[in-house]
């Protein structure tokens, strides 16, 4: 255990988090230190997934929504852990009410509902995908998660919504080079029969990964198509599609 947190800790001392995308920072935690971690099975890069649902999305049907209140809005409670500082505190709060001037999405303190997010520093950002039922961990890892953008990231998870290259549609807009992806780490790239609500694929959505996700070689592991030139995986907050389809899944 001693070695695992050193390996971590060189990995993450290695490249500063801030230049860092969501994907690349949970590749180096949960790929490099293997499986014999405590804790949820990690898919898609930061997705975690309950026990006995390993081969199926646990966010396949209406129950995964969080529910509506007569007056229209989402309340979705919360906790913060005690591990972090007051800065990193306002900039998680800054990320769970940036949701507010744009949906009917309400995260609000935990005061002894059932459901709730469990905000805390575990190993890496990861979020489950929808309401699960109880205390489901949110976790932003204190050295390279706390970020707006990440914050978002795991909410929008957390709300039920999957990467934006998994998309059912997904080949129609970006071709995955298989050869270059870190072994075993595949998986990270199978399509989903997504809802994708009438929306667009957005390759400027904070859910879209980079061009080098999981790359063993420094090569691209998925590249935009017809121009290959357009950029992806590299929003640094929610684009005005990934507001439009939290609208349309729990504000209409």
């Amino acid at each position: 255990m001693y070695l695992l947190v050193v390996v971590i800790s060189l990995l993450l001392s290695s490249v500063p988090a801030r230049s860092r995308p969501v994907e690349d920072f949970n590749e180096k935690i949960f790929w490099k230190s293997g499986q014999g971690m405590d804790g949820p099975l990690i898919t898609f890069g930061d997705i975690a997934v309950p026990t006995g649902f390993q081969n199926a999305d646990p966010c396949t049907a209406r129950r995964c929504k969080w529910r509506k209140s007569r007056n229209g809005l989402v309340y979705v409670p919360y906790k913060i852990s005690n591990q972090y500082s007051p800065d990193e505190i306002k900039v998680i709060k800054q990320g769970l009410n940036s949701f507010t001037g744009i949906s009917c999405i309400r995260f609000v303190p935990h005061n002894g509902q059932r459901d709730f997010l469990n905000i805390k520093s575990d190993s890496g950002c990861y979020s489950y995908l929808g309401r699960q039922g109880g205390g489901q961990v949110v976790s932003l890892q204190r050295r390279g998660c706390v970020y707006d953008y990440i914050v978002q990231h795991e909410l929008l998870h957390a709300l039920g919504f999957h990467h934006e290259q998994n998309r059912s549609d997904r080949d129609k807009h970006i071709k995955i080079l298989f050869q270059n992806i870190i072994p075993q780490q595949e998986h990270n790239f199978k399509k989903r029969k997504t809802n994708n609500l009438g929306t667009p694929y957005d390759y400027n959505s904070v859910m879209h990964y980079s061009r080098f996700a999981f790359s063993k070689n420094n090569e691209p592991t998925m590249i935009p198509i017809p121009n290959r030139n357009v950029v992806i995986g590299e929003a640094r907050k929610m684009s005005p599609n990934d507001i439009l389809r939290i609208n349309k899944l729990y504000c209409r």
